[in-house]
């Protein structure tokens, strides 16, 4: 079985959350993915790299922690709440959202990154929560 998908975990999922996780697994762009409620449920290796920590360490995460323990940050170097960063707004609206931001990750390393989030829904209209596609940009 692959390492990328934790047994217990796989159960409480949708399986489209479950085999979005499998295939983020296999892409080289960083992504992250919440449940409906915000719920940190998965992030692949590329996005490990930017975030200082491997998910395995971290695993399962509400929005009001992952939000903060990665301290992402505005230009002016100011906190970006929760419900202003695009996964937060994403999660609101049911639209994607798009943002730029310096997040602190768990290795003190700050990278300046620009975020895409997605809504996730599927069939008959089911809220299955959302995903951010991220990258590293190199000018502020």
């Amino acid at each position: 079985m692959d390492s990328t998908v934790e047994p217990a975990a796989a159960v409480q999922h949708e399986v489209e959350v479950i085999l979005l996780k499998q295939v983020a697994s296999y892409l080289a762009m960083p992504i992250f993915v919440v449940d409906p409620e915000g719920t940190l449920v998965y992030y692949n290796e590329p996005a490990e790299r930017l975030l200082g920590y491997r998910y395995d360490e971290t695993g399962e995460m509400p929005i009001g922690e992952w939000s903060t323990v990665f301290v992402p940050r505005d230009e002016s170097g100011k906190q970006i709440p929760a419900d202003q960063l695009p996964l937060g707004m994403t999660l609101a609206s049911g639209e994607p959202a798009h943002g730029t931001m310096w997040i602190d990750a768990l290795d003190d390393e700050t990278h300046h990154i620009t975020v895409t989030a997605l809504p996730l829904v599927g069939q008959h209209d089911r809220k299955l929560g959302a995903m951010a596609i991220f990258w590293e940009t190199t000018k502020p």
